[in-house]
């Protein structure tokens, strides 16, 4: 019984875990535009946990989420060697479609491509406000994990749908 009860609040916990961790990450990529090597490896080294906690088999699915990861990583490292994403968005991309299944994972690159494209505008606007020169720098992160966020509440308030 006690496993149970242990099995049955984990999930949750980590989920709010991964939302704190998110959380996290803005403030960094606010605070110096930069999203640590540690805080993208503590997300992905949860996801394991996670995957253990809901009973996820190891094969497939397991193998489905880290080949996913792998194509986010592969996909998102074009991005930034165009220039388009810095390093940590490209890892903290990789890490969050650890713990989400493919669908659910291309819903939130769809939401943080139009999150991303907002901050984008707004980052420009403020830009050209202040009369700044050079390219500016867009926290990504942000837009990344408004989409982790907007996935993880709908697990929790489609229920009332």
């Amino acid at each position: 019984m006690m496993n149970d009860e242990f099995t049955s609040w984990l999930p949750t916990a980590l989920l709010i875990l991964l939302a704190l961790l998110l959380v996290r990450v803005v403030v960094t990529d606010l605070r110096s535009h930069t999203i640590t090597n540690r805080l993208n490896l503590t997300i992905a080294a949860f996801a394991p946990l996670y995957w253990w906690s809901v009973g996820l088999p190891v094969w497939p699915n397991m193998a489905v989420q880290l080949g996913l990861a792998l194509g986010v990583f592969v996909v998102f490292a074009l991005f930034f060697y165009a220039g388009m994403m810095g390093g940590g968005d490209v890892k903290l991309a990789a890490a969050l479609a650890l713990w989400f299944a493919p669908l659910a994972m291309l819903k939130l690159v769809v939401i943080m491509s139009l999150a991303g494209g907002l901050l984008t505008l707004a980052v420009l606007w403020l830009h050209r406000r202040r009369k700044q020169v050079g390219r500016p720098k867009v926290p990504y992160g942000v837009a990344i994990a408004a989409g982790a966020w907007v996935i993880l509440a709908q697990r929790y308030l489609n229920h009332f749908a």
